[in-house]
């Protein structure tokens, strides 16, 4: 039975190739986009196309079986009308639709979406989560991957190093580490930030139990200058990636917006996850999810940020505090369900974790009783004091507690692995 049952999965492998091959280059392409609008209308406008040497994502896992994510791009044969990709991600430019300055203004955000190289001619769809959590289509463009205006020049070339070395791309989840703020005599120093960072990752549980499945490699994009821009202090640095402090006007909140470099430094690698490190020793990052995740190298709980944040960027968690600054305003709709796997408004709790809930625990699961319940459901999280909740009291998600993700995250964590390593 058991030997029936793995040729059964060699078949399906096989086949799932096959299915690739069909369709794609084992490369990548690359649209860059604007994303445009005010807290209530968004537009999207075509950049440029760009072609890209590798393709580190799965060769099997093409169409998403995790409906995560504020966006999701479709890619469908246009012949057949096949559907023979799909890809979900969130953005900044839905963040801040949230805060108060998308209610007087409009602002444009660049970002951009990477496929694997088609054949032939495919329609790509773009769809925008509605605040009721369903999805609208918003965008579409008719590509022909034979356009000889699909850029084959690369603007940002470097050197790569390995950092850990586990298989194959296609079947490995491939994280890239890519250099903020360090200057050409700090290229050393990126590689040994790079390994005591990647060490902290491969150490924390979940993610220890899959390490000879992550590939983990840093290229070296130097700065002209080290740090990143504080603009509250008046601090502005010239850096590869633009990145900045003060995003949304929150002091720990460590972003850039320049995509355009963060791909093109990326692209030099095959890669599923962007992390960019950045040389400083102030507190802060951010994290998005399936764009990017950010956050410093010498900060005394750099353990913590990263593997909090890349929790964002990876796996979709949404932070499970409530009581810290932050510029968004009624961030959840308490009427449906929000996609991130660790949060619940109760709406449709079976949807969520219900059935990893310690027995007997009441929900929602009083506070006082926190150590009789590993995994309840604990009111506050999602930046919402009341209406949202939390699988534990306690978790990396919600404070600044390293190898501490509760039982719900380190499930979510484990399902996506198993998604980027089949």
């Amino acid at each position: 039975m058991k030997i029936n049952l793995i040729m059964l999965l060699l078949v399906f492998s096989a086949a799932a190739q096959a299915q690739f091959d069909n369709y794609f280059y084992n490369k990548t392409l690359r649209l860059d986009y604007v994303h445009t609008g005010n807290d209530t209308t968004d537009a999207y406008a075509i950049d440029e196309l760009i072609e890209e040497p590798y393709w580190g994502g799965s060769k099997v896992n093409l169409v998403n079986t995790v409906d995560y994510g504020n966006y999701k791009v479709t890619v469908t044969d246009s012949k057949s009308g096949t559907l023979i990709y799909t890809h979900c991600y969130s953005s900044l430019f839905s963040e801040w639709q949230t805060t108060p300055e998308a209610k007087s203004t409009y602002r444009a955000f660049p970002e951009n979406v990477v496929i694997p190289y088609p054949r032939k001619e495919v329609m790509l769809d773009f769809y925008n989560r509605s605040r009721d959590g369903e999805w609208i289509k918003k965008f579409s463009y008719s590509l022909d991957p034979k356009n000889y205006f699909i850029k084959k020049e690369r603007r940002h070339e470097y050197p790569s190093f390995t950092v850990n070395q586990a298989g194959d791309p296609a079947v490995c989840l491939d994280i890239v580490f890519i250099p903020e703020g360090y200057t050409v005599t700090e290229m050393d120093k990126f590689k040994a930030d790079c390994a005591r960072l990647a060490d902290y990752l491969l150490k924390c549980v979940p993610f220890s139990e899959y390490s000879s499945k992550i590939n983990i490699v840093g290229v070296e994009a130097p700065s002209l200058e080290s740090g990143a821009d504080i603009p509250g202090k008046d601090i502005w640095k010239k850096t590869i990636l633009n990145s900045s402090f003060y995003t949304f006007d929150v002091e720990r909140y460590l972003t850039t917006y320049d995509m355009k470099s963060v791909r093109d430094v990326a692209a030099n690698v095959p890669y599923d996850q962007i992390c960019i490190v950045a040389n400083s020793k102030v507190y802060g990052g951010g994290g998005i999810y399936n764009h990017y995740a950010l956050f410093t190298s010498d900060n005394p709980y750099a353990n913590y940020v990263f593997v909090h944040e890349f929790g964002h960027s990876f796996a979709g968690l949404g932070d499970e505090y409530y009581n810290s600054d932050v510029a968004y305003e009624d961030f959840y709709n308490l009427k449906v369900e929000p996609w991130e796997p660790n949060l619940t408004t109760l709406v449709d709790f079976s949807s969520k974790w219900k059935d990893m809930v310690t027995p007997d625990a009441p929900i929602p699961t009083p506070a006082d009783d926190n150590e009789k319940y590993a995994v309840g459901a604990y009111e506050g999280g999602g930046y919402m004091a009341k209406g949202v909740y939390r699988p534990s009291y306690d978790c990396t998600m919600k404070s600044l507690s390293y190898n501490n993700f509760c039982p719900v995250c380190q499930k979510a964590i484990r399902d996506m692995l198993e998604i980027y390593t089949r």
